[in-house]
């Protein structure tokens, strides 16, 4: 059996996170300001006021907007440190991703993550904890878990650090599981902020209100 690559040091992993999910809403928010403002520009330096000058202030509201939703209900950077400060990382040496959907909260990726030889893994919803939306292509060649396959967890990409959070995409599927789990492990579950289901595509409507 191949060696696994040395594990992540756990707060080099979240610093890296956290400064990409930092200069990644930075960026969103630049570009929507920007789209914003440019009919202002436009409209100050002497463009006529038409329909098409002030047209960027649609898409600039629409990724404000999207932006100001995801980060308002992305809670995964904060679990992702707690389930990390809870549960060892273990190397998975096969990571199988299924397929990508792209929704408000982020691109949700379908994966199973297992060892060669052993069979039952279970398949995962994984979300960037970072909010990018791009799947780690390194992940092909293994990652290390955090956590409780019936609850959720983390998985890390070795070399670049990059971090997703996870949880049974049959939540429902493992209820019995969950609520039949001795008291230590359900207790590491509330710990770690896993013991219900965190990641909901959220209604536009609602998610604003509030």
């Amino acid at each position: 059996m191949t060696q696994p690559p040395p594990a992540p040091e756990v707060t080099a992993v979240l610093a890296h996170n956290k400064a990409v999910r930092t200069r990644h809403i930075a960026l969103r928010a630049a570009l929507g300001a920007a789209l914003i403002a440019l009919p202002f520009v436009l409209v100050a330096a002497g463009a006529p006021n038409t329909f098409l000058t002030v047209l960027p202030i649609v898409p600039g509201l629409f990724v404000l907007l999207f932006l100001l939703i995801r980060v308002r209900h992305g809670r995964r950077l904060g679990v992702c440190e707690q389930v990390l400060r809870t549960y060892p990382l273990e190397f998975r040496d096969r990571v199988d991703k299924r397929n990508s959907e792209r929704l408000l909260l982020g691109t949700v990726h379908t994966v199973k993550l297992s060892v060669r030889g052993q069979h039952g893994a279970r398949t995962m919803r994984a979300v960037s904890a970072s909010t990018v939306r791009r799947w780690p292509q390194s992940a092909g060649s293994g990652a290390w878990f955090a956590g409780d396959p019936a609850f959720g967890g983390v998985m890390v990409v070795p070399g670049t650090g990059d971090m997703l959070f996870l949880q049974p995409a049959e939540w429902q599927k493992y209820e019995a599981e969950r609520a039949q789990a001795d008291p230590q492990r359900r207790a590491l579950a509330a710990q770690a902020g896993i013991s219900s289901l965190l990641e909901k595509e959220v209604n536009t409507i609602a998610a604003l209100g509030g």
